[in-house]
Parts: structure tokens; C-alpha cells; sequence
């Protein structure tokens, strides 16, 4: 069982409850312990495609393959996925749901909390990124490239990891409302939809956008343990959040 709740107890008012939805996050077990065990999983993940031999070359021959069959509307596709989900598009992205959430939905616990999983997820991949350094395809060697990179940020994939992020603020908002289960399935279909549009421009390898999945998952199930411990007392504090609405417990 999770141990620490936080210092907050569902209100009796219908409509506060679900201005205040995400204020406890769902929480597994030894919170901190698997997420670093998913972490050493994505390590090994990396490490693994950077410096076996053979193991790179044979996934560049799946970009390859990809690359040589495109199609003019999965290109409009792919490439307005990598505009949306890019660092530009996602900060854009999150500021306009986090917006509405708060002056639209009169919901500032949901609106900090969206934005912190959806952050908090997104932004994990630059860890792995800098210890990794893994250099993705190269453009050359590609039959049409959308988007030529040629950076060592390959592993993970920051659109993938936003994808991810924004999958599970999605679920935790819509948990135990009739919106759960298709937030649920929206959720798993743009992890699925924006993974296969990296690799359809030729920007990373299948190990890259696999591991995105691990990496972000593991940071938002640490990060829920942190939240479900101080996020409340800390949010409850900032006495300017009440004007836009419920903040604290409201009794009945």
C-alpha cells in the first residue's frame, strides 16, 4: 500500500471534485524503486544500440526500408506531427490545455498537475539524451528524408516522450469519469501514431521511440510519489490559485 498521502481529502462538492481530479495521482507500489529500474532498462536500451556491433546498421535498415516507400499524405502527416509534438509545438500544446484547464475549466489543481506530468515526462528524454549520445540516422544514407537531423540526441525521442506524457495527463484527467476508457484509447493511438511518424521521416531508430515509452513512463510514476506528498501542502499555500478555484478540501 502507498504510504505519505498528501494532506488532502476529497470534497463532498461534486463540481470542486472535479475541478480538483489530479490532485492525488495514481501511485504503484515502491514508487521509487521500479522507476529506477526502468531507467536502467532504458540505459541498458541505449548503451546497447550505441556500442554493439551490427546492432545499428541493422535498424537504420528498417528506416531505410521506410524511407524508401513513402507516401505523399503520410509525408503531411508525419511532418505536421513533427511540427505539433516538437519542442515549439509541445510547449504551445501544453500552455493552451494548462490555460484552459485553469481560467475556462476554473480548475488550477488540474491545470499545475497536467502540466507537471506532461513536463515532467516530456523533459525526462533530455537526460537519457545527454548520457547516451547516441547520433541518429544519418540523412545520407536515407532514400528521402523529411526531416534531416544529424545531431547526437537520438535516444530517446523527445516527441515520443511528449506523446507519452501528454497519454497519461490525459487518463489522469478523465480517471473514474465516462471519458476514462477512450482517453485511455486516444492515449495509446497517439503513442503509437507519433512513434511510427519518427521513424517514417527517418529521425530515429526503433530502439529510440521504444525506450521514449519506458523513459517517460518512469518518470511520471516517480514524479506522481512526489506529487502525492507535497504538491497539495504546496499548492494550497499559493492563496492567488483560490480565484481561479478550489484549492483545498471543500466541505459539504
Amino acid at each position: 500500500m502507498p504510504s505519505g498521502h498528501p494532506p488532502h481529502q476529497p470534497t463532498a462538492d461534486p463540481v470542486a471534485q472535479a475541478r480538483m481530479r489530479m490532485a492525488v495521482l495514481p501511485q504503484i507500489r515502491s514508487w521509487a524503486f521500479w522507476p529506477a529500474v526502468m531507467a536502467v532498462v532504458v540505459l541498458a536500451l541505449g548503451f546497447s544500440a550505441k556500442y554493439i556491433p551490427g546492432y545499428t546498421p541493422a535498424e537504420l535498415a528498417v528506416d531505410q526500408d521506410i524511407s524508401a516507400n513513402h507516401d505523399g499524405f503520410l509525408n503531411t502527416v508525419a511532418l505536421a506531427l513533427n511540427t505539433l509534438f516538437g519542442p515549439l509545438g509541445g510547449a504551445v500544446l501544453l500552455a493552451v490545455v494548462c490555460l484552459y484547464l485553469l481560467l475556462v475549466r476554473r480548475a488550477p489543481v488540474n491545470a499545475i498537475a497536467f502540466g507537471a506530468v506532461s513536463a515532467v515526462g516530456w523533459l525526462s528524454c533530455q537526460i537519457f539524451k545527454v548520457i547516451v549520445g547516441r547520433h541518429r540516422p544519418d540523412p545520407a544514407l536515407l532514400a528521402n528524408p523529411l526531416a534531416p537531423e544529424s545531431a547526437s540526441d537520438s535516444f530517446p525521442s523527445g516527441h515520443v516522450c511528449l506523446a507519452v506524457a501528454l497519454a497519461f495527463a490525459l487518463y489522469y484527467l478523465a480517471r473514474r469519469t465516462s471519458w476514462q476508457k477512450p482517453a485511455l484509447a486516444l492515449g495509446i493511438v497517439m503513442v503509437i501514431v507519433v512513434a511510427l511518424s519518427r521513424l517514417y521521416i527517418g529521425a530515429h531508430y526503433p530502439t529510440d521511440v521504444a525506450a521514449s515509452v519506458i523513459a517517460a513512463s518512469a518518470a511520471i510514476l516517480f514524479f506522481a510519489g512526489l506529487w502525492n506528498r507535497y504538491a497539495m501542502a504546496t499548492i494550497a499555500r499559493i492563496r492567488v490559485l483560490a480565484r481561479f478555484g478550489p484549492i483545498t478540501a471543500v466541505s459539504e
